[in-house]
C-alpha cells in the first residue's frame, strides 16, 4: 500500500477515536494495513507534523488532545472568554524604556517607561501560550507580578485603575516555535504555532497595551462569527 493510501487510512482511524486516544503500534498498523513499517512510520510522521497525532516518548502515539476554542464574534460584539480554566506563570516582570519602535507603537515617548510582563498561559493544567505584554507604566502604577497570574487583565484595568479597554486591532499569522518556546510549551522544536499581535486602546482613544503571543498550533483553534451582506463573496 502506498504512503498516501496509508495516510488516508490513518486519518479514518483518527476520526473514529476520541482526542488523546492511543494509536495501535507501528507493527500492528503495518499488519492490519498490509504496508511496510517504514511506510507506516512516514505516514505517522506526516500526521504528527500536521497536528493530528502526538508522539509521547516511551508511551507511543496518540490522537491530538482536545483543542481549546476561542470565538471571535462579528465586529462590534464583545469577545467571549476562551474554553478552559486559564492560569498564568509569570516568567519576567520589569519596567524598561519604550525605545523608538515600541514608542511609535504605543504613541509614547521613547523615554517613557513600559511595564514588560512575559508569562506562560496554562489551560486545564497544560501549557498553551507564551505572552509578552507591554503597558505604559503610568497606566498601571503599583501593579504587581501576582496580578498577572489569574483573572482578567482587562477587568483589573477597569476595576483597579479606572481604565476601560474598548477596542483592539489584532493580527494572526502562522509560525513555528523556537528552542525556548518549544521548551516552555512542551512541544517539539519548530512545532506549528500561531503568532498574535494585539494593540488595545481605551475609551479615550489612548493606546494602553501591546501584546505578542505564541499559541500552540496543535491545541488552539479560532472560530470566527461572520456577518454576511448581499455583496459578500
Amino acid at each position: 500500500m502506498r504512503r498516501a493510501e496509508v495516510t488516508d487510512r490513518l486519518r479514518e482511524l483518527i476520526d473514529a477515536r476520541a482526542p488523546g486516544d492511543p494509536l495501535p503500534s507501528e507493527r500492528s498498523l503495518s499488519e492490519s494495513l498490509r504496508a511496510s513499517r517504514p511506510t507506516v512510520r512516514a505516514a505517522i510522521d506526516e500526521l504528527v507534523r500536521g497536528g493530528l497525532l502526538v508522539r509521547q516518548h516511551g508511551r507511543g502515539t496518540f490522537t491530538s488532545p482536545h483543542k481549546i476554542s476561542q470565538e471571535v464574534p462579528a465586529s462590534g460584539q464583545p469577545v467571549p472568554p476562551a474554553d478552559g480554566d486559564w492560569t498564568s506563570e509569570v516568567l519576567e516582570f520589569r519596567t524598561e524604556p519604550a525605545g523608538a519602535r515600541l514608542g511609535r507603537r504605543l504613541q509614547v515617548s521613547p523615554a517613557a517607561e513600559l511595564l514588560y510582563v512575559r508569562r506562560r498561559r496554562i489551560v486545564d493544567g497544560e501549557p498553551m501560550a507564551i505572552e509578552q505584554i507591554r503597558l505604559p507604566a503610568a497606566v498601571v502604577p503599583d501593579i504587581a507580578a501576582a496580578d498577572f497570574v489569574s483573572g482578567s487583565l482587562y477587568r483589573r484595568l477597569r476595576e483597579q485603575y479606572g481604565v476601560h479597554p474598548t477596542e483592539a486591532v489584532q493580527t494572526v499569522e502562522p509560525t513555528v516555535t523556537d528552542a525556548d518556546e518549544s521548551r516552555l510549551l512542551e512541544v517539539p522544536l519548530h512545532s506549528p504555532a500561531l503568532l498574535f499581535e494585539r494593540t488595545t486602546q481605551d475609551d479615550t482613544g489612548r493606546l494602553i497595551e501591546f501584546t505578542q503571543s505564541i499559541y500552540r498550533g496543535d491545541r488552539y483553534r479560532i472560530t470566527s462569527r461572520l456577518r454576511l451582506g448581499p455583496d459578500s463573496g
